[in-house]
This record gives structure tokens, sequence and C-alpha cells, in this order.
């Protein structure tokens, strides 16, 4: 996911920060120096385990997997030919038939591009050995330079060769900007197959607007193809609604695991892990542990009798 408009820190991320380097998603300008030290300092909690841990590569495979397998599933069902619910509009869509007076749209399944298919570890080395911040200027020069840096999310490159193989296209939706070119060599170089601008591959602003929302592509993408499941790491890429501004943290986790929106996961829609960046870095210590949830060895202390009487 693009960076730029990726900026708000959950504590916990900051807090890991402190302790070894500036987190690259607080700060709008930083410098451009070359890393020169750094390599023996503690990277922060959140980069050890979306990049270094095994945990991290196990849960990325095993959405891979549960993909895969269900794309195929549906590719196999001749008579379900229709989309699956996604953001077009500035809200979920239903279904939508892929039938057309001509025949049926190919099936296709939509991605995100960073930390969904593919690790920018070089991007992210920089910034943890460094202590440089996120800038629109060094993001830039990283689509168009950093191809060679990058790594495939563990379980991506069998998922998209068992996809392929099944005749179903995937569609790469990225908010990167800068450099079409420089996208489609990351995927490349991650082992990720083919990716061409406008039919394979789109970038913020292919809609017409310079907003890093996505459904406006994703309607451009649905004209074209059956998309019979999406994967990301951010709610956005699968519906524009969940990263409304205005949506508090709690909310905006309720949306998502209430009602009609929570038989999707798994479901047609797929999320990967990622604890480094994003919208979903949100909420104060109040925000994200409300009443009744908030225990301290005080209140323990206070509750063992009560417990205790009502045993007897």
């Amino acid at each position: 996911m693009m960076r730029a408009v990726l900026v708000s820190l959950s504590a916990l991320a900051l807090a890991a920060c402190q302790t070894s380097t500036t987190n690259h998603y607080y700060s709008a300008e930083s410098g451009t120096d070359a890393p020169s030290s750094g390599l023996d300092a503690e990277a922060p909690d959140t980069m050890q385990w979306l990049y270094g841990s095994g945990e991290a590569a196990a849960n990325s495979i095993q959405a891979w997997r549960h993909l895969a397998d269900y794309a195929i599933s549906v590719s196999r069902n001749r008579m379900a030919r229709q989309s699956v619910s996604m953001g077009i509009g500035g809200e979920v869509a239903d279904p939508q038939s892929c039938q057309t007076p001509s025949g049926t749209k190919p099936l296709a399944v939509v991605f995100d591009v960073d930390e969904t298919v593919l690790l920018n570890l070089g991007y992210e080395y920089w910034v943890a050995a460094t202590g440089n911040s996120y800038s629109r200027e060094t993001w830039k020069l990283w689509e168009e330079s950093g191809a060679t840096y990058v790594k495939p999310v563990p379980g991506a490159v069998t998922g998209l060769r068992r996809l392929r193989e099944a005749g179903i296209t995937p569609v790469f939706n990225t908010n990167r900007q800068y450099s079409p070119e420089g996208a489609a060599r990351a995927i490349a170089a991650a082992g990720l197959g083919e990716a061409v601008h406008r039919d394979t591959l789109y970038l913020r602003g292919d809609d017409g607007t310079t907003s890093g929302d996505k459904d406006g592509r994703r309607a451009l993408i649905a004209e074209r193809y059956c998309v019979i499941a999406l994967a990301g790491d951010n709610l956005g890429d699968f519906a524009d609604i969940f990263n409304d501004d205005e949506l508090p943290a709690a909310e905006r986790r309720e949306l998502a695991a209430r009602g009609d929106l929570a038989q999707l996961w798994g479901n047609g829609w797929f999320v990967l892990p990622n604890p480094v960046y994003g919208d979903s870095l949100k909420g104060t210590v109040g925000e994200v542990y409300p009443e009744g949830t908030r225990w301290s060895p005080e209140t323990a202390s206070s509750a063992a009798p009560a417990i205790m009487n009502e045993g007897n």
C-alpha cells in the first residue's frame, strides 16, 4: 500500500520505534542519508514480526493457500459465475453477474501489492538502519529503483501460479503512483509474473483521481473481469468505507467483524498481516481497551474476595 496515505501510528508501533529508530510513518519529511550503521540495533517489534518471524511467514502461507483453494473452487463451479461483493461507489456492492452479451468475463482475483504480494525489504531496511522517516521523495525513488530489493510474500509465488494454472488472472491494484514500470519490475523481480499497466496493474490515479481510495479502480477492473476474490493487507483493499477518517477505531473494527461483511472473510476476502503501517494503526489506549477490559493488579486484589463469596 502506498505510504503517502499511511501516516497514522498505533501506540505499540510508536513505543517499539522509540527504542531503536524513528518510525517512518510519523513524519512527512526526512533526509536521504545512505545507511552507514545500525545493523546491530534492534529493529522495531512490528518489523521483527512481519519481515523476520516464522509466525508471519506461516500466517501468509496459510492465507495464500486458503485464497487459492477458494478461487479455484469457485472457478470450477460453472453455474455460479458472479463477482464477489466489493467496495464500489462508496459502498459494498452486491455480487454482480459476470455474464455479458458476448459471453462471460474472464475470472480474476484482485490483489494489493505492497505487503500483500511483495515485501518492501529494501525500503524498510533503509528506514530501520538510519532512523529516517517516510517521505514522498524517498518513496518515489524507491518505486523507480527498488525492484531488486523486494521479496515475495511467503506463499505468493505458489498461490499466483496455482491461480494462473486454473485460468484465473491476478490483477494488481496498488496505491503506488510514481512509476508503473517500477511496479511491474518489482512484481516480476519477486517472481510473481507479468503485470501490464491498465490491464492487470492499476495505480493511484488510473481512475482519474488523485485519491488513495480504491473503489474507483475496482469499478474499472470489474468492467473487464469477473472478480471472484480480493486480497490485501488493509481494509481499504476491500472497500473504501472502512477507511473513513471519521470512523473511530472501535467502529471500524465492529464494521469488519459483524453482520454481512464478517461473512466475507475467508469467503472471497482474504487479508494478509501487516502490523508495520497502515490505517489499522489507530486508537488511544482508552479506545483500544474499552471499559470492562482494563485489568490491573489492584482490580484483581479487590475482585478476589467477591469471587470467593460468589462461590460460597
